[in-house]
């Protein structure tokens, strides 16, 4: 079969594709139809976060398939009873979950609320929500129109309105009104350049939105599940958000999102729901992830291979300065600015040449997001393979 033609003939293009067949996957290594092998620093964007061909996960999920994988929220779900239970007791917040099945349904999910808590509290209606320029939150309508990148707004008009754009968080405030019911924010923005926000001006902002009543909502589809070495870069933050929104590393690879709030009892009968969302399959898999993550961060491994990546990463930093003007970034989620986009093309290219997978971001960032589970020695090796890549490249 020509894979190529046939991908090119009936699938609907939203992505610019790299044509390689993989086959299976150990850990972070992936290997294509011919055994070719491909160090792995972008786990499905951010989402196979226990490795590829993780054998605990694996037998979890077939044990679940074997008995039920679909009810609807209907019915007790178990394993959806105690995800929720796990999350809350991991995060050391005191809040209660909605499961949904993306990172985009979870920020719709809080959005709506955020709208509902505007209208029931307050002299009049609130609905504004300030989100920050550069930032991401999905590609549905609404959390589209939530991302504050105009470049994305193009074509998909008319959107909701509410939202407000601040150019960073010390401007936030100046933009609060009396129709303000929340502001939204990514702790690190992921597609936005891999830019971690400021500790304390994050602390400073949660105090001031507290004192006026206004929700502060924290994006958690890429920075949760230990990507930043926390549970949640919320914890790590040391703040207290009234919604966190995650997705993306939750399940090992099985779609599902998550909403989490204080306000237990914002939602009635009917004002949300989701087929799909928090059944027997994806909740059994993020089950298992989280006790795999947890015993990986008890032990002390995680934040010692976080700790190695950095560093390998920022020896690559300091070695190529003509092409590299900024290292970014926390935990499992690292970025290298380079100066033009040209450059960061090309290098992403380049490293797939030499079997290195590595992401695009924003404000020309090259994006590393290994699986968590990720050994030494395939840092080591993906890292030389990513050096390789760089030969003959010059600022431009």
């Amino acid at each position: 079969m020509d894979l190529k033609k046939i991908d090119l003939d009936f699938v609907l293009h939203t992505y610019k594709r790299n044509y390689v067949n993989f086959k299976r996957g150990v850990n972070a290594t992936l290997f294509d139809e011919n055994e070719n092998d491909y160090i792995d620093f972008t786990s499905g964007i951010g989402v196979v976060s226990v490795g590829h061909g993780n054998r605990r996960l694996a037998n979890r999920i077939c044990e679940q398939a074997k008995n039920i994988i679909h009810i609807s929220n209907l019915y007790l779900i178990e394993p959806q009873t105690l995800l929720a239970k796990k999350l809350v007791e991991l995060s050391g917040y005191d809040m209660r979950l909605f499961f949904a099945n993306s990172g985009a349904e979870a920020n719709e999910g809080a959005i709506k609320i955020a709208r509902k808590y505007g209208e029931e509290n307050g002299e009049v209606k609130r609905y504004k929500i300030i989100t920050l320029k550069h930032s991401f939150h999905g590609r549905t309508i609404t959390a589209l129109k939530a991302t504050g990148q105009e470049a994305m707004h193009t074509y998909f008009g008319p959107y909701p309105d509410g939202f407000v754009y601040a150019k960073d968080i010390d401007s936030i405030k100046d933009l609060l009104d009396d129709k303000t019911v929340a502001v939204m924010i990514e702790l690190i923005q992921g597609e936005g350049g891999v830019e971690p926000q400021d500790i304390k001006k994050v602390q400073e902002l949660s105090k001031i939105l507290k004192q006026k009543d206004i929700l502060l909502i924290v994006d958690e589809v890429q920075t949760g599940i230990y990507r930043t070495g926390e549970v949640l870069a919320s914890n790590l933050y040391e703040i207290e958000p009234d919604i966190i929104t995650l997705a993306k590393g939750l399940g090992g690879g099985v779609p599902i999102g998550a909403i989490m709030t204080r306000l237990k009892d914002i939602f009635s009968f009917g004002d949300h729901g989701s087929t799909f969302g928090g059944n027997y399959l994806s909740c059994s898999a993020a089950n298992e992830v989280l006790d795999i993550l947890e015993e990986l961060k008890s032990s002390g491994d995680l934040d010692e291979r976080m700790l190695y990546f950095e560093d390998r990463l920022n020896e690559v930093y300091k070695r190529h300065q003509n092409i590299f003007i900024k290292s970014v970034g926390l935990g499992f989620m690292r970025g290298l600015r380079v100066k033009s986009a040209q450059i960061q093309n090309d290098i992403i290219q380049k490293a797939f040449e030499k079997r290195v997978l590595v992401l695009k971001a924003g404000r020309n960032t090259i994006r590393f997001l290994p699986p968590l589970t990720i050994s030494k020695e395939e840092i080591d090796e993906g890292i030389k393979r990513f050096e390789e890549s760089l030969k003959g490249l010059n600022s431009q």
